[in-house]
């Protein structure tokens, strides 16, 4: 059982780890060598106003940190990795005509706004349109807004989980959901009070309540009970009201997530259920260099002053 609660998360790399730590965040990743290299830079956001820190809107601008940090931190690790090489010289051997600069620097803001674009209409438009053609088809179920947000709801969350294991069947994802295992098993081996070797976090569980992966199914199902107090009927209008409602969303499923983090009792298991379910097709197995990789990170984020601890 563990011994304490810390606010130390993580992120699977490209070959690698990230550890963000309340006053530092540092990655190990390894190089084509097998080599760990090591960086650290200062955790973002520990420096803002308390208006910033308040509950529901803490989450927001955790969330933009995560993100932008974690993109951050992606495209190095394929920098140290060598995948960012073997790109260049596959452009070099066998050329093609996207590899051209002026359109490989196109690429990326379009590739950006389709990817928006497809997320906005698989999870907002599309389970909205199709309720709407079940209500043509079945007028009785018109006016019935708690069934329309379980039946979009739920929808959104079936497309969510079928993403996920679909990536789950790429060789260098599985490889990342590893590494993804190591994170969880080297916080639950520190949080237990234990030593951090490689020994003593491969006996670790793979499935930690504080996990990003819960945190999105949790904002998927607190967005149905928001969606209950939506009562729009015009397609358009609905989605761009759901649009506006995504931080509240997003604030909320923060708390809960930090909840589960800080306590361990009924309400808290309960809360951290579908994640954990969800995380079985997220956090595999780690190998040794894998954990390696992640105690190396861990140890240059854990604070001295036990300011981590909740």
């Amino acid at each position: 059982m563990s011994v304490k609660r810390t606010s130390i998360g993580g992120q699977a790399l490209l070959e690698g780890i990230m550890m963000r730590g309340p006053k530092v965040s540092a990655m190990a990743v390894r190089d084509p060598e097998g080599k760990i290299v090591l960086e650290e830079h200062p955790t973002r956001g520990t420096n803002r106003a308390k208006f910033f820190k308040l509950p529901i809107i803490r989450g927001i601008f955790n969330m933009i940190d995560s993100l932008t940090a974690g993109y951050k931190y992606l495209m190095r690790s394929a920098e140290i990795c060598g995948a960012d090489a073997e790109e260049e010289k596959r452009k070099r051997e066998n050329p093609k005509w996207y590899d051209a600069p002026i359109v490989d620097k196109l690429l990326m803001p379009v590739a950006t706004i389709l990817a928006v674009v497809l997320a906005v209409a698989l999870f907002f438009w599309l389970p909205m349109q199709l309720y709407t053609w079940l209500e043509a088809a079945l007028p009785g179920i018109a006016g019935h807004y708690f069934l329309r947000a379980v039946f979009e709801g739920v929808l959104r969350i079936l497309i969510f989980v079928g993403y996920v294991w679909a990536t789950s069947l790429m060789k260098d994802i599985h490889r990342t959901y590893q590494y993804h295992g190591a994170e969880h098993k080297t916080i639950f081996c520190y949080e237990a009070g234990l030593p951090l070797t490689v020994e003593n976090v491969r006996v670790q569980r793979r499935f930690h309540p504080r996990c990003g992966t819960s945190f999105l199914i949790l904002v998927l199902l607190v967005s149905i009970v928001v969606s209950m107090f939506v009562r729009i009927d015009n397609v358009p209008l609905r989605m761009l009201v759901k649009l506006l409602l995504l931080p509240l969303i997003v604030g909320i499923g923060y708390e809960l997530i930090k909840l589960a983090g800080r306590r361990d009792n009924w309400l808290t298991r309960i809360i951290s259920a579908p994640g954990i379910a969800l995380q079985h097709l997220t956090v595999f197995e780690p190998d040794d260099g894998m954990i390696e990789c992640a105690i190396a990170a861990m140890e240059k984020v854990i604070p001295e002053d036990g300011s981590d601890t909740w």
